[in-house]
């Protein structure tokens, strides 16, 4: 069978070349690059599209799950989190079915994730990948805050918010104004709204929350996407008539030929 294209990231050298090693003595494995921090591994898997990527989770600046919430769901490659999480994590995890490799890693416990890999890689869908991780993300932060959780006692009145979508996140409601979201990509029953380089995740499919945008400046260019047009800084054609739209230094999001007309449209009234 083809090799899994492999990226390893990692912020800590000696762990670096320790995975490495241990993934060279691994056949199905051809690591196509190494990364030291997560703004690296989202410019790397977007570049280079790998099948795999091995995704240490503390990592300074952009965190394993960072990278994750930063990559459209139908670029999400399929994901092995090496962590050093309590046992609350791990669980969240084998319950949404994402894999993890606790540090020290062992080698046994690599081989078995490599193994599960290949299996995934023949029959995941990308999109329902990123929902797993999200909801184990979310699982995550909902144990965090089962001793201290409490009800919100704001009553907002609806009318007052009609250009913010609420979002809440463990104890904490915020009122994100449209105008400050940048794109928005689904996986499952979650979105990801990205905002002045926070991401914030939403319990919400992408059909709900168009509901509540303001469509004039939000568009659907991908089934799992959608863009804030204002924030478009560079359209880059692809193949097969697919663009890849540039928001922001890091952002790179992809228009499929389904949704291309839009991004015509936009270019047209310019």
């Amino acid at each position: 069978m083809p090799k899994l294209r492999t990226i390893i990231v990692d912020d800590e050298p000696l762990a670096l070349n320790l995975l490495r090693a241990k993934l060279n003595k691994i056949p199905e494995i051809e690591i196509i690059a190494e990364c030291k921090n997560g703004r690296e591994a989202i410019e790397k898997t977007m570049d280079l599209a790998p099948d795999l990527i091995f995704l240490d989770i503390q990592m300074p600046g952009v965190d394993g799950f960072g990278v994750i919430k930063n990559l459209q769901s139908d670029i999400v490659p399929l994901v092995i989190f090496t962590t050093a999480f309590e046992q609350y994590a791990l669980d969240a995890f084998d319950v949404h079915a994402v894999d993890y490799i606790l540090k020290p890693i062992d080698e046994e416990r690599i081989t078995r994730a490599v193994n599960r890999a290949i299996a995934l890689s023949e029959t995941e869908e990308e999109t329902e990948h990123k929902s797993r991780i999200i909801g184990a993300i979310d699982t995550i932060n909902e144990k965090e805050n089962s001793d201290n959780s409490k009800q919100s006692s704001q009553g907002q009145n609806k009318s007052n918010l009609e250009h913010k979508i609420i979002i809440k996140e463990r104890d904490d409601i915020t009122l994100l104004k449209q105008v400050d979201i940048e794109w928005i990509d689904a996986a499952g029953d979650y979105c990801c709204l990205h905002a002045q380089g926070v991401t914030h995740i939403k319990r919400s499919t992408l059909k709900n929350l168009l509901e509540d945008l303001d469509p004039s400046i939000f568009k659907r260019v991908h089934r799992s996407t959608i863009v804030n047009l204002n924030y478009i800084q560079k359209v880059i054609p692809h193949t097969k008539g697919e663009y890849f739209l540039k928001l922001g230094e890091y952002d790179q999001v992809k228009v499929s030929r389904n949704y291309r007309e839009v991004i015509k449209d936009f270019l047209s009234d310019k």
